[in-house]
């Protein structure tokens, strides 16, 4: 099961629109969002994708309000932090920033997804996968990228746009 991961879209609606055709095009089986949605047009959309999505809240989702009633719009599930899923026999914890791991024990997980730093982060350790694809909703073009994670093997890829 390949799976999309997408974080800190900050309403950029030219990349979010991207984004959608590349998990489209890529034949991605669901889409964790990791958070900073910022706005109810960007869930919007994300009701194109061709795949189911979950994910969290970040802390510049100030309009929890309009963002919640756009989840439940388009059948989409999101959370506070932690979100805690059981795929492909894989246990994933899905956290908007990095340092809310801290607080999970590390055995209680096999996959760790967030968000926040704008970073790139592929991080190994103990069999245990930490990813954060990195930047989206930045302006320059072929810099932006979102991640696609086969829960078979736990390999990575990034889509740059």
């Amino acid at each position: 099961m390949k799976i999309g991961v997408v974080s800190d879209t900050h309403n950029n609606l030219k990349n979010v629109a991207k984004i959608v055709d590349l998990f489209n095009q890529a034949g991605i089986e669901r889409v964790v969002h990791t958070g900073d949605i910022t706005q109810a047009k960007t869930l919007h959309l994300l009701a194109h994708l061709d795949a189911s999505m979950v994910g969290v809240f970040g802390n510049n989702d100030f309009e929890r309000r309009t963002l919640e009633a756009a989840t439940l719009r388009h059948g989409f599930h999101f959370v506070e932090p932690p979100l805690e899923l059981l795929w492909h026999e894989q246990r994933i914890v899905v956290v908007h920033d990095p340092r809310e791991l801290a607080s999970i024990d590390p055995n209680d997980f096999d996959v760790a997804l967030h968000g926040h730093t704008h970073r790139l982060c592929i991080e190994r350790a103990n069999g245990r996968l930490i990813f954060n694809p990195g930047e989206c909703a930045g302006h320059m073009v072929g810099r932006n990228a979102v991640g696609v994670l086969d829960l078979a093997t736990l390999e990575t890829e990034l889509l740059f746009f």
